[in-house]
């Protein structure tokens, strides 16, 4: 990143005088010479004459090349205003697909969600656990099966999910987040009846796939106040204790829903919503939920973007004040959406 400063001086040489700080009596004399870059002979006549700063290049100018280091300050200056909007409000980030089968890109939203809570945001991460759940089925020679996008949850797959996400991939997260220099607590949806689940609307095909009933943010809220990250395993339990696999995306909605979250974000393995689903340029920066309904109606959202962007839609309808579904294969995703103009994917607004 090259930045040029243009400096125009007076057509006075380079000096050299004793100069007295007028508001200080006590100060010291001091010696000091500014160079002039066209004439190195006459003398400026006062100090305040030295040099002069202007807005629109002039004849004399000079090329600073920022280093590294300087390019990183002026990008953290640039994100002031995002982390004060945002400092002391809660968000929560569901995490999965792209982002969590690379290890880059894992260590990349890691550090993202450390960083947030550094400047004072308060989140929440939600995840699910899909290939890491067929990698295991495979291993016991079980063959998963899915329904319109959902997995059909036998039993015996039931009691293998609760495994890999709760004890498995919850737990590698909160030591991913740990050794990144925050403090994370993992949980699962049966812990402190986060979340108590209900059958889905067709169990008789997909088995114990649940939908949320009910939502208790007790246990959260204390985390979330002592600046401690939650990270919530998609799992759930129903009034009898029958264990569920919830569908990620929902439980993150309804969690943010119920924290009155300012937003919700989304990692999905795609640029965002776009306006022709053929053409990866056609982004929607952004949308309101009539918007997004009329894409919906009109065959634009399809297929697997219809749940999350449902997902948004009551999210918003509940009282979250943005959501947003964002490109999690890009390094930085998660800081891009949050603390630039820019964005990182599509944010759907009430």
């Amino acid at each position: 990143m090259t930045t040029m400063i243009t400096f125009t001086t007076k057509p006075s040489p380079s000096f050299s005088k004793p100069f007295q700080n007028p508001n200080n009596s006590n100060s010291k004399n001091f010696s000091f010479s500014v160079p002039n870059f066209s004439n190195p002979i006459n003398k400026f006549k006062n100090p305040s004459d030295s040099v002069l700063l202007r807005s629109t290049p002039l004849s004399t100018t000079t090329h600073v090349v920022l280093k590294p280091s300087q390019t990183r300050v002026e990008i953290l200056s640039e994100s002031l205003p995002y982390i004060q909007k945002f400092r002391g409000k809660t968000i929560v980030v569901k995490y999965g697909g792209a982002a969590m089968k690379s290890e880059a890109l894992q260590d990349s939203v890691i550090k993202d969600l450390v960083l947030l809570s550094c400047v004072g945001l308060r989140p929440v991460f939600v995840h699910g656990g899909g290939p890491e759940i067929n990698s295991w089925l495979a291993r016991l020679g079980i063959k998963p099966n899915f329904l319109n996008g959902l997995r059909v949850t036998d039993a015996s797959t039931m009691e293998i999910v609760e495994m890999v996400l709760v004890g498995k991939v919850n737990k590698h997260l909160v030591s991913l987040i740990n050794n990144a220099g925050a403090t994370a607590v993992g949980l699962s949806g049966k812990d402190g009846r986060l979340l108590t689940a209900r059958p889905s609307a067709k169990s008789a095909q997909l088995g114990f796939v649940g939908d949320i009933a009910r939502v208790d943010t007790s246990i959260l809220r204390p985390l979330i106040e002592n600046n401690h990250i939650p990270v919530i395993a998609s799992v759930a339990a129903d009034e009898n204790g029958q264990a569920y696999n919830i569908n990620a995306d929902t439980v993150a909605g309804e969690i943010a829903a119920a924290l009155g979250a300012e937003k919700l974000i989304l990692l999905t393995d795609i640029a965002g919503i776009l306006e022709d689903r053929n053409d990866p340029g056609s982004l929607v920066k952004q949308i309101d939920i009539k918007g997004v309904k009329r894409m919906v109606e009109e065959g634009k959202v399809a297929g697997g973007m219809i749940p999350k962007v449902n997902c948004c839609v009551r999210s918003l309808a509940q009282g979250v004040r943005t959501t947003s579904i964002i490109d999690g294969r890009v390094k930085h995703s998660l800081l891009t959406e949050v603390l630039t103009d820019e964005g990182a994917g599509t944010m759907i607004t009430g």
